[in-house]
């Protein structure tokens, strides 16, 4: 069952009685997010993947994944394709690259796109996808972070055709626990927009709060146990966030922003968290994460 609806995980017996399912999966993109999505299928499925990163290929290999060298060589042998990338830039090469997904695709193919990418983005992808009479398109982006990639526990927010997810959800439920159907392709993404929104507020103000109490004189560590038992618990300080370098927060603030800005619907509280945020990362020397881009498709 789908969620929205409670615990997706109905999790198929790993069709240890069947044997292996003859269903391909691919995966493009087999960072420290895909590959462990990807892990979590090739008990039951033959599962190929590629990546930019050709140094990945022999580990990749060696957990059971089919190494193919580019999209287009996936594409040609895989029913269902996950594209788990960082960028709006991947995700088109990925998808129209000259050995892109597109030009491999000669028969019915459901691209799941599970990057975080703006909601006009998506909607604009799925427009100039609707001209290719083979592909399916659905709007999967992930939530939970590494911990739950690695247990299968990840959230899913889900954007496209309800039947679409239906059909998949025998897949999903392998690496998601929880998977909220949103509404037409776009909704996942703007779910996603706002829960980093959300996160990256929280995890701002449990910096600046914990701060605070240390330069009162509190210890840190005491306060944040404390802290964790109140109602200012958040999901940021728990896990501690503030100790990890927050890689994608820039991009996460600069696409809420962004599609606010065209919207011309107003955020100040929004704002002040991205710049709150790039002294969070500047103050600890963290790296910048790519700038947003304006997002092009081929003509």
């Amino acid at each position: 069952m789908i969620n929205n609806i409670g615990p997706a995980k109905t999790i198929y017996k790993h069709l240890g009685e069947m044997g292996m399912n003859a269903e391909k999966i691919g995966f493009v993109g087999l960072g420290r997010m895909g590959l462990k999505m990807a892990l979590r299928l090739v008990a039951s499925y033959p599962v190929y993947g590629t990546d930019k990163s050709v140094s990945l290929k022999q580990s990749v290999q060696e957990q059971g994944i089919i190494w193919v060298n580019d999209s287009i060589s996936l594409a040609k042998v895989c029913r269902h394709v996950f594209v788990v990338a960082g960028t709006e830039n991947e995700v088109t090469e990925i998808v129209f690259g000259e050995r892109g997904l597109v030009s491999g695709i000669d028969s019915k193919t459901t691209i799941v796109v599970c990057a975080t990418v703006r909601p006009s983005y998506m909607r604009a992808l799925a427009e100039q996808l609707s001209q290719n009479k083979y592909v399916e398109l659905l709007d999967c982006p992930i939530a939970r972070g590494e911990m739950a990639a690695d247990s299968g526990d990840l959230l899913l927010f889900v954007g496209g055709d309800r039947g679409l997810l239906d059909s998949l959800e025998h897949l999903l439920a392998n690496f998601g626990t929880d998977i909220q159907f949103l509404g037409p392709i776009g909704c996942g993404q703007v779910a996603k927009a706002v829960n980093n929104y959300l996160l990256w507020t929280c995890l701002t103000a449990s910096i600046e709060g914990l701060d605070f109490g240390e330069r009162m004189g509190v210890d840190r560590e005491r306060m944040r146990v404390a802290l964790e038992k109140s109602s200012g618990a958040n999901w940021a300080m728990s896990t501690r966030a503030d100790d990890r370098p927050a890689l994608w927060a820039e991009k996460d603030m600069a696409l809420f922003l962004s599609e606010a800005d065209r919207l011309r619907f107003s955020v100040p509280i929004a704002g002040q968290v991205r710049e709150a945020i790039k002294l969070f990362k500047v103050d600890r020397h963290l790296e910048r994460a790519p700038d947003l881009e304006e997002y092009k498709f081929p003509t």
